[in-house]
């Protein structure tokens, strides 16, 4: 006879009960991860109704991501020693707050702020579902639930643009922050109804300030420099004087190299450290991480782009853009049943390779065939072929990363793979916006020479370009002073987007690079029992690969 372990403490749900729980937890995580994307293609939109500048484009995406990154193992610590229910609520709560003002902004400043509060109730919300869930369930039903969590994840990532297509196009793009607070309500409403409060008794108390602040202002540092370089100047200011660029960015690396420093003084002496970076000695978490935040930084970088060619130079809504983009969830979608049977007969290392590759191809291909003519068929091929190389890839290198971690550190080692994915994220909008950015307004300005506007208008649609990353090319047509400049402004939009995905492109195949570096995953036996298979790499990553 077998027996249940036994629940973890306060963990009392039962049956439906749990299950409802379950949901709960679902559409918590719903609410943070669509927010990270709907914004993407209701950009153009708000650029030109806010007077949302290239900057603070760059700084809306990239600080959502930025704060989540930084904050979220400390956040999640903190709930698993005081109370995952009530990080859960709290979390909820900031981030329907933070919407309500995001939704409402008036200017660029308080978009941007609300979103880095965003971003706070985001590092709460998430590690408070995962953990709360690995609390709830236990065997089969925790596979079960894992499962449902994750396909939340991925299918709440690929129905962000849509909606948030729907809703700049035939509502508000307010409604993109504002659609947060009914299902938050109804969410906090299951929260007090069937989700029970659960902590770990087990854990040291403590937490790593020092880890926080140097990360955050380490990476916060580098993102400024990025970001900011092409419009204070790199080295000196257009107004004279000295730029402040170099000096942020050079202390950004400084924090990061102290913050290195730290944590490796922090774990040699045994006390709390954000990261235990010691675990960049097994070889494949190591490089794993690496293709991680390389792919995440060439994949986000695209999401920023696509939805500015397609509205600012390819005459598309922004619902044109949410079905354009669609077909790669449907790729997704479709290739996600098989992988599982892809990975048994080929490994996963194979399998992340095959990904990563399908998205280089898919990317690089699209970045031939854009022109101010290219079909949405075109376009929506390529990006279908993009979502199946997303299927294959993303899940299956979380697991490459993970497979040799001991079993003692898979919690810290999973958080931080999500830390670096999230960090890729911001980057991914800092380097290949920053390119796109001034890759447009340098085309822009040689293409306009040949036209027969005045220096004084080639001046002002230079400048009303740059400032908002082709969005106001539309506008430009309504004035006849500008008409003339309508398409060598599109023209130099498609070419500054065919040369960022292409960089991206480049990008994704370094991923793929890194992944030659990963020890080989054998090929699971299907004539093995399963728990035999999920303990064989844990016990072999006793010993870290150097």
């Amino acid at each position: 006879m077998t027996t249940t372990p036994p629940p973890e403490p306060g963990t009392t749900v039962g049956g439906r009960r749990r299950w409802l729980a379950m949901l709960t937890l679902a559409l918590g995580v719903s609410l943070v991860i669509m927010d990270a994307t709907i914004v993407n293609v209701a950009l153009p939109v708000v650029i030109e109704d806010i007077g949302l500048n290239a900057s603070g484009a760059q700084w809306m995406n990239a600080v959502y991501s930025l704060v989540f990154a930084s904050l979220m193992l400390t956040v999640g610590r903190f709930g698993d020693l005081y109370g995952r229910k009530k990080l859960f609520a709290a979390g909820l709560v900031l981030f329907m707050v933070a919407s309500l003002f995001a939704g409402g902004a008036t200017g660029p400043a308080m978009l941007i702020g609300a979103r880095v509060f965003q971003g706070l109730g985001a590092a709460m919300v998430l590690p408070s579902t995962l953990s709360t869930l690995n609390a709830m369930f236990t065997g089969r039903e925790r596979g079960i639930a894992f499962a449902i969590w994750g396909s939340t994840i991925g299918g709440m990532a690929a129905v962000g643009p849509l909606v948030g297509g729907w809703l700049a196009t035939d509502v508000s793009w307010r409604w993109a922050f504002w659609l947060n607070i009914p299902f938050g309500l109804l969410a906090l409403l299951g929260i007090s109804r069937y989700i029970d409060e659960t902590r770990d008794t087990t854990l040291r108390r403590g937490s790593d300030v020092p880890g926080v602040l140097l990360s955050t202002l380490g990476v916060g540092g580098i993102v400024f420099a990025l970001i900011q370089g092409q419009y204070l100047g790199w080295w000196t200011q257009s107004s004279g004087g000295a730029s402040p660029v170099p000096v942020v960015g050079i202390l950004g690396l400084a924090f990061v190299g102290t913050f290195v420093a730290v944590e490796r003084r922090r774990v040699a002496a045994g006390r709390i450290a954000l990261v235990d970076l010691g675990l960049l000695g097994i070889r494949s978490f190591r490089f794993g991480i690496i293709a991680a935040l390389i792919v995440a930084l060439g994949e986000f970088g695209l999401l920023f782009t696509l939805p500015l060619l397609l509205q600012g130079a390819l005459g598309y809504s922004a619902l044109g853009t949410g079905v354009l983009v669609l077909w790669l969830a449907v790729g997704t979608f479709l290739i996600s049943g098989a992988t599982p049977q892809l990975t048994a007969r080929m490994g996963q290392r194979t399998v992340v390779r095959i990904g990563l590759g399908l998205e280089a191809v898919a990317i690089g291909g699209l970045a031939l065939t854009l022109s101010t003519s290219v079909s949405g068929v075109v376009i929506a091929a390529w990006l279908f072929l993009y979502g199946l190389g997303v299927g294959m890839a993303t899940a299956q290198l979380t697991s490459v990363i993970l497979v040799d971690v001991p079993v003692n550190a898979s919690g810290q080692a999973s958080g931080f793979q999500t830390t670096v994915r999230q960090l890729g994220s911001a980057l991914g909008v800092a380097v290949l916006g920053g390119l796109l950015i001034a890759n447009v307004t340098s085309q822009t300005t040689e293409r306009l020479a040949a036209t027969n506007l005045s220096p004084a208008d080639q001046q002002r649609v230079v400048s009303m370009v740059h400032q908002t990353v082709g969005a106001a090319i539309p506008s430009l047509r309504a004035d006849p002073a500008t008409a003339a400049a309508v398409a060598p402004a599109e023209a130099a939009l498609v070419h500054a987007s065919k040369m960022t995905t292409g960089i991206a492109a480049g990008v994704l195949t370094l991923g793929l690079a890194a992944t030659l570096a990963l020890p080989p995953t054998p090929v699971p036996d299907a004539a093995e029992p399963p728990e035999k298979r999920r303990r064989r790499p844990r016990e072999r990553a006793s010993t870290p690969a150097a």
